[in-house]
């Protein structure tokens, strides 16, 4: 179950019978409805605390867990996805058909021996002007959109990603993240897949929330981090998945972090804790440590979350 800070709340947080079948491990979801709020450093915490577990970072645009755990990896697969277009230089008619049909300006004047080049940047992979070019002189090759890893660090097995420059199709790398997580978890025996999930509430985070046994939001005692977490909530309470919230950095706004419990109430999830601020936060981030390898009264509190979020997966 869930613990809040308030030792006279416990809540059990059920689990549907569709979660249940998607999650074969049980699947802690980490998401804060905005950036900064310290929700990576709480998830490599929790992970090192933990032990034994999977750790999946799918906040793939932006992938930075690897920072502080140093994953060492094992596997390298290209994530391909979606097409792009290629004129073939030899075979253009330089009659600017792609250039006149293409609504994304994608297709720019060129010079010389390539009149007519296509942008990668720019391209949608919508097909038109292959479809349409009188002297068939485009090729739709699939579109190299990025990289995923499966690793192995000091928390136990990893999987991670790194999607391209500009590339699309976030939320389909997510769902390769997971679903090679549940398959890590099952080979290693793991009891539990952590998941760094994205900021926000887009595709990104849905396919990261989709189906999990649960979900724990790190908001901050700021109108942003009130207004961002009520976002997720409402987004994990669509789908059904039983959330909890840990305000971080608390007491720099203890009326602010009252307030946001009272809100995350409201939306019907319950209080997991509360950390405090600390300078050793930022010294662990830059000797590439966890907050609770160095100690310090923020690690006193994770290592607090981490007992009641226990309790619930134990349960």
């Amino acid at each position: 179950m869930f613990v809040s800070a308030n030792k006279s709340l416990s809540t059990t947080l059920p689990v549907t019978r569709g979660q249940a079948a998607y999650a074969r491990v049980p699947e802690l979801v980490v998401i804060s409805g905005k950036g900064g709020t310290g929700k990576t450093s709480v998830v490599a915490s929790l992970a090192v605390l933990a032990q034994n577990v999977v750790v999946a970072d799918c906040d793939v645009d932006a992938a930075d867990l690897h920072l502080v755990l140093e994953p060492r990896i094992l596997e390298t697969h290209r994530f391909v996805s979606g097409h792009e277009a290629v004129i073939r230089q030899a075979d253009c008619e330089a009659n600017g058909t792609c250039k006149e049909v293409c609504r994304f300006g994608a297709v720019i004047s060129g010079e010389g021996s390539a009149p007519f080049v296509i942008d990668p940047l720019v391209c949608e992979g919508c097909g038109v002007c292959v479809e349409l070019c009188p002297a068939r002189a485009i090729d739709f090759p699939e579109r190299d959109c990025g990289e995923w890893f499966v690793s192995t660090s000091r928390s136990g097995s990893m999987i991670h990603a790194r999607l391209g420059i500009a590339a699309e199709n976030s939320g389909k790398l997510v769902s390769i993240v997971r679903n090679e997580a549940q398959r890590a978890a099952a080979r290693d025996g793991s009891c539990l897949i952590l998941v760094d999930g994205p900021p926000g509430i887009g595709c990104p985070v849905i396919a990261s929330m989709t189906g999990a046994t649960g979900v724990l939001v790190v908001t901050e005692p700021t109108v942003s981090g009130a207004h961002d977490m009520a976002r997720v909530l409402e987004l994990a309470a669509h789908f059904r998945i039983p959330a909890a919230v840990c305000v971080n950095r608390w007491d720099i706004n203890p009326e602010g972090a009252e307030q946001i419990e009272s809100q995350a109430r409201q939306h019907g999830a319950v209080i997991a804790g509360r950390i405090r601020y600390d300078t050793t936060v930022t010294k662990a981030q830059v000797e590439g440590r966890t907050v609770v390898e160095l100690g310090g009264g923020a690690a006193d509190d994770i290592r607090s979350l981490w007992a009641h979020l226990e309790g619930w997966v134990d349960g």
